[in-house]
Parts: structure tokens; sequence; C-alpha cells
């Protein structure tokens, strides 16, 4: 009922971001994509400059619309919260958020595969369809040590620039979308993606890489769609999660 209530205190827009960014916390979990109670998945608060961030100390499954942080683009928490916000989280997201007005969502995870693929000269190479998506579409980002200097938000502003998926090296992955839908299909797919290289590098075979002119075809075929990026397979994944447990509304 506590939740509920405070749900009301909040616009039917920023009402329906938490919401959305909830699921997404819940999505991440259920997919093996959490490093415990770190990394973060960041939303814009429609209309504002502030966004909203995970409580500090909480696994993505105990995130709810209603104990998500709002914070400001200065990292100060802007209404009442038993909670804090990762300072390293604020770095990374604030950065993001102020350069990119047309980015309304940022995620950062650890992961295994990704982490590996961060290790690598190369990156993320173009091995398979779902790597494709990403040819020529994906920034890197140098390692400077947990991101707690905010002097880092220029560079992480210039290296991602104007693309949605970036490799911080030594670190693991970030995508961003202008909605919660398009970052987490494009972090879906950039996981995979890296999952498929650590597999098919760990056989010792000698691999196959499509030409620079089909790399290039297959990420335009991907552009394509009829309908905006995530939407589509988000609201089979909602309805997923409805089914086995809906308390991220709350």
């Amino acid at each position: 009922m506590a939740a509920t209530t405070a749900l009301r205190r909040w616009t039917t827009e920023e009402r329906a971001a938490r919401v959305e960014l909830a699921a997404c916390y819940r999505l991440i979990a259920h997919f093996r994509m959490t490093d415990l109670v770190y990394t973060h998945i960041s939303a814009r608060v429609p209309g504002t400059e502030h966004f909203l961030l995970n409580p500090y100390g909480l696994l993505f499954e105990e995130v709810t619309a209603s104990n998500l942080v709002r914070i400001d683009i200065e990292g100060q928490i802007v209404e009442d919260t038993p909670y804090e916000v990762n300072p390293a989280g604020f770095t990374i997201h604030s950065a993001i958020h102020r350069a990119r007005p047309d980015v309304n969502c940022v995620l950062h995870t650890h992961t295994r595969a990704g982490m590996a693929v961060s290790c690598m000269r190369e990156g993320l190479l173009p091995l398979s369809q779902i790597a494709l998506q990403f040819y020529g579409r994906l920034a890197y980002h140098d390692y400077e040590g947990i991101a707690l200097d905010l002097d880092e938000r220029e560079r992480l502003e210039r290296d991602l620039g104007q693309r949605k998926a970036m490799i911080l090296r030594n670190h693991g992955l970030l995508t961003v979308g202008e909605s919660v839908p398009e970052a987490f299909s494009l972090m879906f797919y950039l996981e995979r993606a890296c999952e498929i290289q650590i597999a098919a590098l760990s056989t010792g075979r000698e691999l196959i890489q499509p030409s620079p002119e089909v790399c290039e075809k297959t990420a335009q075929q991907h552009e394509g769609g009829e309908e905006p990026a995530g939407v589509r397979e988000w609201r089979a994944l909602v309805r997923q999660l409805d089914k086995a447990d809906p308390s991220y509304r709350t």
C-alpha cells in the first residue's frame, strides 16, 4: 500500500518511466547480467534534467518503481529516500545524459563475456550475425580506474559520440537508447555477441569473418525494422515479467 501511495505523487509520465526502468532491472537479473549490487541502469525523468538510478545496495530483483532514486545532473538526490546511489554510476550516467539529450536510458553491465571481450585488443569481432548489428557502430573507452573522477565524464562523452553502444575497456559494456526497450535490446544482443565470440575463440579453430561489404549490409539491415528498436521483444518480455512477479510495478 505504501509503495502504491508513493507512486501517486509522481506525474503519469514519471510513473511510466519508473515502471519501465524497474522492469529493465528485473530483466537484467533474469538474464543473469548482474554483478551483485553493482552496475546500474538509468532513465531520464520525462521533461526534466533529472534521472532515475537504482538504490545502492539492493539487488536488481529488489528494484521497484517506487524505490528508484531521482537525482539531478550534479548527483544530488532531489526527493526524500532512505537510499543512496553508486558514485561511479553517477559519473558514467550523468556524463551521457548531459551530453546526449536524445538518450533516455543508459545501461551498464559487468558480465563475464562482456568483460572478457573488453580485455581483448581487437574488441568485438564481426563473427556472427548478432555481432554485425554493431559493425562500425561500436565505441570504445579506455580504462581509467573506477569511475569516481568527474573529469572522466568529458572523455566518456567524447568516446561515445553519437553511437549507442560502447565497450569500456577492461571494464564492461554500455548501451544507450531513446527508450528503455532500445537500451535493453542493444545490451541483450551485445552481450550475446560477446558470448558467441568467447565460444568461437575457445575452439582454437580458424574463424571466418564476412567481407566488410557484407558486414555493413547486415548492420544496415538491423537498422531497418518497422518498429522502434527493442519494442517488439519488450512487449513479450513484460508479459513474461508480469506472469512471474509483477512486484516491480509497485
